[in-house]
């Protein structure tokens, strides 16, 4: 008898854990978010499929270039769409070669989508930017859930179905990979600048992307991955260096005036 209490007592208790857990309401924030995981190495022998139904890995394609790499899915209906149309948008005004330089990756991490999603999202694109998005080295892809699960957790990027609403929770940004695969670093949101990717690139690529101006410019612009942008280290130094100059400036200034009333003082005291 006391052996049954126990089965129902466990019975019962897991009943109430997976209601109370049922009962919790979807939290965006929780489920969504990235990592900062600089260096990390995406497993390049994933395996995926392109736009055409040809079957690939991530090595194929980066053949020892760096890589913009996109998490998205194909079908969503909020800013997947705006987040591809803004990094072509601003690729076209990057001085890099596409093919030659870099290349562009973008993954959907929604295993039901298929090749004909990952097309209809190209033939988009190519609307606007035909040269960019018709590019052999524009790469769409779709594939299982355990390759871009795979992908994904190597980047530190998270993401998770809402049941509710029938959409992905996911937050919104591209990264760069070295030629070995190798992340880089992040481009958040939307608001980044074409001289943000373009120093992102010339970062990816260790030194063989970009002239000696862009090498130059990665000295005095420093990455901050809390905004995913550069920050001009040469500003805020000369900010810096004028606001110490100013003060030393009035001190001084102040001190003349305190020695200069001492000495009036002095005088009337004769």
């Amino acid at each position: 008898m006391s052996r049954l209490l126990l089965i129902l007592a466990a019975a019962l208790s897991l009943v109430l854990t997976f209601s109370a857990r049922a009962a919790e309401p979807f939290d965006p924030f929780a489920a969504a978010g990235i990592d900062s995981r600089p260096g990390a190495q995406v497993p390049l022998d994933t395996r995926f499929t392109d736009d055409s139904g040809k079957s690939v890995t991530l090595a194929e394609l980066l053949d020892g270039r760096p890589a913009v790499l996109v998490p998205v899915y194909f079908r969503c209906p909020n800013v997947c769409g705006s987040q591809l149309a803004s990094l072509f948008n601003l690729l076209g005004a990057v001085p890099f070669e596409l093919g030659k330089d870099y290349v562009v990756i973008a993954y959907s991490f929604n295993p039901h989508e298929t090749p004909a999603d990952a097309r209809a999202e190209r033939d988009k694109l190519e609307r606007r930017w035909p040269a960019l998005a018709g590019s052999q080295s524009v790469h769409l892809l779709t594939g299982q859930e355990s390759a871009s699960r795979r992908v994904s957790d190597a980047l530190g990027f998270h993401y998770r179905w809402d049941a509710e609403i029938q959409e992905y929770a996911h937050a919104s940004a591209v990264a760069t990979l070295s030629p070995s695969g190798k992340l880089v670093q992040w481009l958040y949101g939307l608001g980044y600048q074409p001289n943000d990717l373009r120093l992102a690139l010339t970062d990816a690529g260790e030194g063989r992307v970009g002239d000696f101006s862009d090498q130059l410019l990665l000295l005095c612009y420093h990455y901050n991955p809390r905004t995913g942008g550069y920050d001009n280290w040469v500003i805020g130094a000369l900010q810096v260096g004028g606001t110490g100059t100013a003060l030393a400036l009035l001190g001084f200034i102040g001190l003349s005036l305190w020695r200069e009333r001492r000495k009036r003082e002095g005088g009337d005291e004769r």
